[in-house]
């Protein structure tokens, strides 16, 4: 079988998260949101692409967020180009 032949480093690289809480508060890559509106969204994910539409998102969601914030989230990913998504959720009593 093949085998992927990248460091650590260069995998963060090319992996942008959007963490969802319970509450519906967004963080891209570990920077908490100002807002969970749209437009802040859009802003924080053009500034992560860097214009490389290639990167692999995951949207990780705490399991008791609304539909509508993973929506949002997923919107935002079209609206940047990223088409490499993935989506998992987070039990609340799970650890990082």
């Amino acid at each position: 079988l093949p085998e992927a032949k990248a460091n650590p480093q260069q995998l963060d690289n090319d992996v942008i998260e959007i963490a969802i809480s319970a509450d519906g508060e967004y963080a891209v890559n570990g920077r908490l949101l100002a807002d969970n509106e749209l437009p802040t969204l859009m802003r924080a994910l053009r500034e992560a692409v860097g214009g490389d539409t290639r990167k692999h998102l995951v949207i990780n969601a705490d399991s008791d967020a609304h539909h509508q914030a993973v929506v949002r989230a997923m919107d935002a990913a079209g609206q940047s180009g990223l088409v490499h998504l993935s989506i998992t959720t987070r039990n609340p009593d799970e650890t990082r």
